[in-house]
């Protein structure tokens, strides 16, 4: 089979994708020569530097220099999935034995680790990853699509024969909702692929670590070295998965999934389950539930606790919270309750402070793709904590990368930069609550 022409995913691609397009065009049809042209803007795929006019350059430019200094601990290691991404965006989902046409298409890289991790690197950390790849062209083009971005990739296993994990992803344009369709890897990662001094050498120095809940049983051995050496770790719990209740009772920091909260605590409510979630894992100092559109809600645990203090219901102190929302606002928000003695009915009571954060109210001709929105936000939930940005910061900041995300097709085309001008404000104010404490 021919490669893919660049008319089949036009315009302005990076060398990194391009060789990744190219390495895949086994699995990817050449396009018929009906292709949308390259003229048609609406069909053109480009990296997010070619994206910017000059006003926008100079913008960034100007935002740079004003941006506090990087965090000084900023090694990040992720362990994980990363996979090929093929996407290809529709007028609308089809039924069964439809046939349709893409309105526009990409292949990139992609999986949770591997999203997260390019996010934080184009924050300004320096992430490395472990997970592992087949010796095959997507194998190549993954490697390499990740080390243009700054990830550290010393530590993926490569692995001879087999075939390297990919996901078909439909995007509906009117719905806004995305289907994923995975292959996972083979052969699977196991933790003799780690040797010993690899996995001594990826975790030294390194300020967090972080979990996408795939590879369990490497995950686990990592996560172990880690909580040897009391770094913290950063889990993204998303699904039930095997594997996932040892990492989890390891965590510092977890991020869920809307539903995984309530799945895995069999809670009435999400805030009863967050209760039920520090109940649970005593060494967690919070846990975040993302809600897409409708923000997130944070419970941090408390330092101290004042046994006189009167108990508060956290459903009833959620809704309460909520009604505080500025409607007016289409930036993202965040609203604090202060440390609290928090109850929730049947399950325990604990002390601590509830958070809502808003999500951008993004304007639909301008809403794209949410592949990889949690990804991204975890990401800079990583930045976020490596620069001991507080939680009303901390929020709306991952909230803003997360939007920013969302306004192009693919997990990693719409990630923005440290420089972006959008992220100013939140680096700056982030900065200066840090230097008050």
């Amino acid at each position: 089979m021919a490669s893919p022409s660049l008319h089949s995913l036009p315009g302005g691609l990076t060398d990194a994708t391009k060789s990744l397009l190219y390495s895949c065009s086994n699995l990817l049809p050449t396009p018929p020569h009906s292709s949308p042209p390259r003229s048609n803007s609406s069909h053109i795929t480009r990296s997010p530097r070619n994206l910017c006019d000059r006003k926008t350059m100079s913008t960034s430019a100007q935002a740079s220099s004003s941006l506090p200094p990087l965090p000084e601990d900023r090694i990040v290691l992720g362990c994980g999935a990363v996979s090929v991404d093929f996407l290809a965006a529709v007028a609308s989902y089809p039924n069964p034995d439809d046939k349709t046409r893409s309105t526009s298409a990409k292949l990139q890289g992609g999986g949770n680790a591997g999203n997260a991790l390019t996010c934080a690197a184009r924050l300004g950390l320096k992430p490395r990853l472990i997970s592992k790849v087949a010796d095959d062209p997507q194998g190549k083009g993954l490697i390499e699509e990740l080390e243009a971005d700054g990830v550290d990739t010393s530590f993926l296993v490569v692995s001879e024969g087999g075939n390297s994990p990919f996901t078909y992803i439909i995007v509906d344009n009117q719905t806004k909702t995305r289907t994923c369709i995975h292959t996972p890897g083979f052969p699977p990662m196991i933790p003799d692929d780690l040797s010993t001094s690899n996995l001594l050498a990826a975790i030294s120095r390194a300020r967090l670590v972080y979990f996408d809940g795939r590879l369990h049983e490497t995950a686990l051995l990592v996560a172990r070295e880690a909580n040897r050496r009391a770094i913290p770790i950063l889990i993204d719990a998303e699904r039930k998965r095997e594997g996932l209740d040892d990492l989890l009772s390891l965590s510092s920091y977890v991020v869920c999934s809307a539903k995984f909260p309530q799945e895995w605590t069999e809670a009435p409510s999400i805030p009863s389950a967050l209760v039920s979630f520090l109940l649970r894992l005593t060494n967690v100092k919070f846990v975040i539930v993302t809600l897409g559109k409708e923000g997130c809600i944070m419970l941090e645990r408390g330092m101290t606790e004042n046994a006189q203090s009167e108990e508060t219901d956290i459903d009833d102190l959620c809704d309460i919270l909520k009604k505080k929302k500025d409607s007016n606002s289409n930036s993202p928000t965040c609203i604090s309750s202060g440390v609290k003695k928090l109850c929730a009915k049947g399950i325990g009571t604990v002390s601590g402070t509830l958070y809502v954060g808003t999500a951008e109210n993004i304007p639909p001709g301008e809403l794209v793709d949410t592949t990889g929105a949690g990804d991204s936000f975890i990401g800079a939930t990583l930045y976020a904590i490596c620069a001991n940005m507080p939680p009303e910061i901390m929020l709306p900041f991952a909230a803003q990368v997360a939007a920013i995300k969302c306004r192009a097709l693919g997990a990693r085309t719409g990630i923005p930069y440290r420089t972006d001008p959008r992220l100013a404000s939140f680096l700056v104010a982030g900065s200066q609550e840090v230097a008050a404490v």
